[in-house]
């Protein structure tokens, strides 16, 4: 996780969103008098809203951890799948 402060990021953004984009990884900005932010890809917030979903219920969350567990212990089955 990187940290630079407003100015900084303006004057080189394209460098520091290239290496947010290679890394995967947040980026903190931190500017005077304000609370910091985050920039982060995309496909990351999403990924994170999605297990945010997944485990907000607690059964759900429950049956993650035992299909987890499962497959942890070996059960599971390997499946191939097909392009429609």
């Amino acid at each position: 996780m990187g940290h630079v402060n407003f100015t900084e990021l303006r004057a080189n953004m394209a460098k520091h969103f290239d290496q947010v984009e290679a890394d995967r990884t947040e980026l903190i900005v931190t500017r005077q008098d304000h609370e910091p932010l985050v920039v982060l890809p995309l496909a990351e917030l999403e990924g994170l809203r999605e297990t945010l979903h997944l485990l907000s219920s607690r059964a759900n969350a429950e049956r993650l951890q035992r299909s987890i567990a499962e497959l942890d212990a070996g059960g599971g089955a390997e499946r191939v799948l097909i392009d429609p």
